[in-house]
């Protein structure tokens, strides 16, 4: 192996670590390529050993025997050797091994061969690269997992290969799957162990020693019992055999799509099976213990044995794990546990006799006792078995005892007394509650486990005399506990009482419920008690009484603020309670609270006489309930009245009313709002808004929402704008101003409320004279419960003005 030198590196200086990865990236290939040739060099040697064996020559002839024929059938040389170690013939017990050489013949040369040499195989050279591939790849190759998983690799790009499966044929007659590659957990578990049926492709391809071509699965499927679950995964599939010392192989190749093999597919197959037979040689079979001369002995000893039990010997594969158990021994009762169908379990292996045995805790129980982590117990589990003919649900636990290499596994039935102590210790966790007795006569004691847990008291400390238990309570509960335990010793009452403890985890609410037992004197001579936790239902009512103590007074709060809002409101925008007349027109005015909740919302009216003459009508609505919002509503609204009534033209009013929504801190939040101003001589109503819905007028049965000039909402922004328009109103025109209350309904859109409102008022039409057209409309419009203020103005022009 060859090096670079580093240059020495100076005192002080850094040395260039893109220099030393290279060089480390060198080495490190430089290894690879000596593993590798290393490998390659053992898979030589074994071949030419087995050349030199059969012929009787020298390594070199064998060599050169070796390089002859791969040149022959354009082979590489590791395809030939493997090709070598898989078709060796072992020599039979008194014949010689092989032909020696004849007198004379020179160093090196060799004798005849006594079989004759392969075939040379001519493939096309995509198939041969492919093969060489393969030769090499199959150096690496240690298990048959491995091998399965290299010849996927292999044959996927080349065959559409899916799944590979290897299966060895046991002296039994049966199949075990050895090694496989695309096929999931689940399938190869279940699949494991095949039984000596007919009807199976892979026992057929072993039988005659040819292959087993399945091209047409319609055809296939009636004659044969195919793998797979579904079988129609796998479309097309091959099992090829070959012979592997001691045991039968067979490769199966599986492929999901349809369709015959082609001559080129078939050839790269039988060379492929050729070029693993040598690689299988070299492979380690599952060790499969003897049975030695004590098994008869072991199998009478269990026999005799009263309970269910087995003795298993642990299964390695090639890799050294443990792949299985045999069963060397086991009693008649354990056969019935296993649900054995074959018969006697003894001899077996256990993944034979329960193949879904490794989804089951005693597995791996099993596995962890072998490796030494002490005996496993299971978990009680019910099993149905026959007694007196009649089936019965028993229960049963599965103990497993590590005995030097082997496993000894017992089964133990819990008879029905220790089912009812189970189920009565789960009540007791389950109810954080535990039994206790006292024995007046003999002055004993004895608790459940859970009184213990409970009492935060230790079980080797024992229990306490009835007459101290007491003590055990904190100072402010101890006195009526005192005197509930003597009644109950002195006239025999029973008591219930609670009292609490202190403890490692604080305080705890406890309840102790008695009562005595009497002898035929009326003479106390033993207490029956139970003890019960009750602290979380304890601390869960104290959380509820605390909880609606706070709605309660949080309500009392409410309900305080919303009297007090109502009646500022009520002193801020009074009502009037008839039709007024302003400047000509007749006005009647609505205002309904909101029904949902208990604050008090932020709408409001005004409708004045101005001094010259003209009318003032305004509607807004402030964000927000409470007293904030009929502090703001009172600001805006007093604010606006004085504003026009001093000359301030509407938007200029609007323009000032957002000011002060912006910078005065008394201000709440942000409000809508529509001024009109009436003009008596000439009819003429000018209007302004600012982010507030239009005002719906009605004439000749239409009913038409007046075009809103541009506006937008008070408090949004510092630099608003407003404009306003105007409109002639006619006699017998009817003007209604209203808040969003009386047309939203969530979820829906605020322009089907405003459709809504435009029919109802062509449907309840109002005279000049009608007083109560407006409670009317109301009526029409509010349906069900209100989630917000209404406020409405009903602003009429007499028909004979």
């Amino acid at each position: 192996m060859k090096s670079d030198r580093l240059a020495p590196v100076e005192p002080g200086t850094i040395p260039d670590l893109v220099e030393l990865a290279r060089v480390v990236a060198q080495q490190r290939a430089e290894m690879d390529r000596l593993r590798e040739q290393a490998a390659t060099t053992v898979v030589v040697e074994r071949a030419k050993g087995v050349v030199m064996a059969l012929t009787g020559c020298t390594a070199d002839a064998a060599e050169e025997t070796l390089l002859r024929r791969a040149k022959a059938a354009r082979r590489t040389l590791l395809e030939e050797c493997w090709i070598a170690l898989g078709e060796q013939t072992p020599a039979q017990p008194g014949t010689e091994a092989a032909t020696p050489r004849p007198d004379g013949a020179a160093e090196g040369a060799t004798a005849t061969p006594p079989v004759d040499a392969p075939e040379p195989f001519s493939a096309p050279d995509d198939v041969a690269e492919a093969l060489a591939r393969l030769g090499r790849a199959l150096v690496h190759v240690d298990t048959h997992h491995t091998l399965a998983r290299c010849l996927l690799d292999h044959l996927a790009p080349e065959l559409d290969a899916d799944s590979v499966m290897i299966y060895a044929r046991r002296p039994g007659g049966g199949l075990e799957l050895v090694g496989h590659a695309g096929v999931d957990k689940g399938l190869a578990v279940r699949w494991h162990q095949v039984p000596p049926f007919s009807g199976v492709a892979v026992l057929d391809a072993l039988r005659s020693g040819e292959p087993v071509w399945l091209e047409d699965f319609a055809e296939d499927s009636t004659r044969y019992l195919l793998i797979g679950e579904p079988p129609e995964r796998w479309q097309s599939r091959v099992w090829l055999p070959l012979a592997d010392g001691d045991s039968d192989l067979c490769i199966g190749v599986l492929r999901g799509r349809p369709g015959v093999f082609t001559p080129r597919d078939r050839a790269h197959l039988h060379a492929m099976v050729r070029l693993c037979a040598g690689r299988l040689r070299t492979f380690t079979a599952p060790s499969e213990t003897p049975a030695d001369t004590h098994t008869d002995v072991v199998q009478a000893l269990f026999a005799a044995l009263p309970v269910p039990a087995m003795l298993l010997t642990p299964l390695s594969g090639a890799s050294g794990d443990v792949e299985d158990f045999r069963i060397d021994a086991a009693t008649a009762q354990a056969a019935d546990l296993l649900d054995s169908p074959a018969g006697e379990p003894a001899g077996r292996r256990l993944r034979e006799v329960r193949p879904d045995l490794t989804d089951l805790p005693m597995w791996q129980g099993c596995l962890d006792t072998l490796a030494g982590d002490g005996p496993y117990e299971s978990e009680p589990f019910a099993h149905q078995e026959t007694v007196n003919g009649v089936l019965e649900l028993a229960t049963y636990s599965v103990r497993v005892t590590r005995l030097e290499d082997a496993l000894v596994v017992t089964w133990l039935r819990h008879a029905s007394s220790d089912r009812q102590e189970q189920r009565l210790a789960e009540l007791q966790r389950l109810g954080n509650l535990g039994w206790a007795n006292w024995n007046l006569s003999r002055d004993e004691a004895s608790w459940s486990a859970q009184v213990f847990a409970i009492l935060d008291r230790d079980p080797a400390d024992g229990p306490v005399r009835l007459v101290d238990v007491p003590a055990l309570a904190l100072s402010d509960d101890r006195p009526p506990l005192e005197a509930a335990v003597k009644a109950l010793l002195r006239e025999g009452q029973p008591f219930d009482a609670s009292f609490r403890i202190r403890g490692g985890r604080g305080v705890r609410h406890l309840r102790l419920v008695a009562e005595v037992v009497a002898d035929s004197h009326g003479t106390p001579v033993e207490v029956h008690g139970v003890v019960q936790d009750l602290t979380a239902r304890r601390r869960a009512e104290l959380a509820l009484v605390e909880s609606e103590r706070a709605i309660l007074t949080q309500h009392d709060v409410l309900q305080s603020e919303r009297v007090l809002v109502a009646r500022l409101q009520n002193a801020l925008l009074p009502l009037p309670d008839k039709v007024v007349n302003l400047a000509g027109l007749r006005v009647e005015v609505a205002y309904l609270p909101a029904q949902a909740g208990i604050h008090v919302g932020g709408d409001w009216f005004s409708a004045v006489e101005l001094p010259d003459g003209d009318a003032l009508f305004v509607v807004g609505d402030v964000a927000g309930h409470g007293v904030d919002a009929v502090a703001t509503m009172a600001q805006l609204r007093f604010t606006a009245k004085g504003m026009v009534s001093t000359g301030s033209s509407l938007t200029g009013a609007l323009a000032r009313l957002n000011t002060l929504l912006l910078h005065s801190r008394d201000a709440h939040g942000t409000a809508t709002m529509a001024l009109a101003r009436y003009h008596a001589a000439d009819r003429r109503l000018v209007w302004a808004q600012a982010g507030h819905t239009p005002p719906l007028l009605l004439r000749g049965g239409e009913a038409t929402y007046l075009p809103r000039p541009p506006g937008m909402l008070l408090g949004a922004t510092d630099a608003p704008y407003f404009e306003e328009t105007e409109y002639l109103l006619e006699p017998g025109d009817r003007l209604l101003l209203y808040t969003d209350g009386l047309v939203e309904r969530p979820p829906e859109s605020i322009d089907v409320g405003l459709t809504r409102l435009a029919d109802a008022a062509i449907t309840h039409p109002a005279d000049g004279a009608d007083a109560g057209a407006l409670e009317t409309l109301l009526d029409a419009m509010l349906e069900g419960e209100r989630r917000d203020d209404v406020c409405v103005l009903d602003i009429r022009v007499p028909r004979d003005s």
